[in-house]
């Protein structure tokens, strides 16, 4: 999505309020199956991979190993009490409660190991007092949960990570490589990576090979696909295996040309009718959620109220079942004067001007021998032992000469 786990189990069960869901679903026709719920190890440990493990482990950016924490700093910390409880991972039926209670669902990409990790540190508690309630859009209160519900492995890396114009220049192995580095970074949101352009054109079977390598190779928990009526066929295909699948109609960039470019969707009565029939066949299919993208808020709030399947805007307003935003968009990653994002975006931090000021700072203290700082930045020898490597050099200098 320009932005860029679970297909709904048995509808009947998934959306009545009151009713519970077995732990599994056995295969049967295709109008009753759609999805047995994956959850906790099955879904959290795919691959046994140990990387980036929030059990207490820490990850080092650099060679120089993490340091363990001194005695002094483990007393201070029993003293403040017991290390926060990272929450439990969210799962489709997380997302179908939401829509019910009318919490807003989060939603944001992430590209690498980093911006995963950023993903995951949000879902810890927060001492903030926005984070203890917030109020929806029908004035109710209602308790806020914590963090990111879903993190998208979105296209739209092909521009922000990998430097491409647009996004149907990336490839389903390059995607794969940034899938498994969110995967190391992000362990309680629900995971979904965008199926790349040119992987589920062709064919069913293309897309529902994309979409297996995506969830084995990718460590990935559900397919995010671009389009409306055509791809119902896929979707139907892929919930049936089992394969949770999120829709995106309205604007989908890797459609941009025949659109005519960067476009807002549905603001004519016979473009907002395609939205709308668009989303009740995804809705039938067996979406889990779909993306709703520029499209006017009175159109995206329609078709929320008409569908089941919980909807997740960017450029629809805010009466949607959710919101995504690409994540170096909102933090102001790209400090060129010269970019201008799309109008939806607000930019929450500055991370691209901070950046900058932190470089060139670099640059000045090195070019003025300020950094490193002897003592501050460096470790310290014997004198003696200094003296003995003196001598050491001496000798051996004098031994070449005779």
């Amino acid at each position: 999505m320009s932005t860029g786990s679970v297909a709904r189990p048995i509808l009947s069960a998934l959306r009545g309020s009151s009713a519970s869901l077995s732990s599994s679903v056995p295969f049967a026709s295709t109008s009753t199956f759609r999805f047995t719920p994956l959850s906790g190890p099955q879904i959290l440990h795919r691959t046994g991979c140990k990387c980036g493990s929030v059990n207490g482990q820490t990850r080092s950016y650099s060679s120089y190993p993490s340091e363990k924490p001194s005695p002094l700093s483990s007393s201070v910390s029993a003293a403040q009490g017991p290390p926060p409880v990272p929450r439990k991972k969210r799962t489709v039926l997380d997302l179908q409660s939401f829509k019910r209670k009318k919490i807003p669902i989060t939603m944001l990409t992430a590209h690498d190991y980093p911006s995963a990790r950023y993903i995951e540190a949000a879902s810890l508690p927060s001492s903030s007092p926005s984070s203890s309630s917030s109020s929806s859009s029908t004035g109710a209160t209602t308790t806020t949960k914590r963090g990111i519900d879903i993190c998208l492995v979105g296209d739209s890396l092909a521009m922000v990570a990998c430097g491409y114009s647009s996004t149907t220049s990336l490839s389903l192995d390059e995607l794969l490589y940034h899938c498994r580095s969110v995967a190391r970074g992000c362990h309680t949101s629900l995971l979904i990576a965008d199926l790349p352009f040119g992987t589920y054109h062709a064919s069913i079977s293309d897309g529902v090979k994309a979409a297996i390598r995506l969830i084995q190779e990718g460590n990935m928990d559900g397919v995010k696909i671009e389009g409306g009526e055509e791809i119902v066929p896929l979707v139907e295909h892929l919930t049936r295996m089992g394969i949770p699948v999120m829709g995106h109609i309205g604007l989908t960039p890797q459609r941009a040309s025949s659109l005519g470019g960067f476009r807002v969707q549905g603001k004519t009565s016979a473009g907002a009718l395609k939205v709308l029939k668009d989303a009740r066949a995804l809705d039938r299919a067996g979406v889990f959620s779909m993306v709703l993208e520029a499209v006017p808020s009175e159109i995206a709030e329609h078709v929320s109220e008409r569908i089941q399947a919980p909807t997740i805007g960017i450029g629809a307003g805010n009466r949607t079942d959710g919101q995504v935003l690409v994540q170096l968009d909102m933090l102001g990653g790209d400090p060129s004067p010269s970019h201008i994002g799309p109008k939806f975006v607000k930019k929450f931090g500055n991370v691209g001007e901070e950046a900058v000021r932190g470089i060139r700072e670099y640059v000045d203290e090195v070019r003025g021998r300020s950094y490193p700082e002897e003592g501050q930045h460096t470790y310290p020898m014997k004198k003696e032992e200094f003296d003995g490597f003196l001598r050491a050099v001496e000798a051996e200098e004098e031994a070449e000469q005779r």
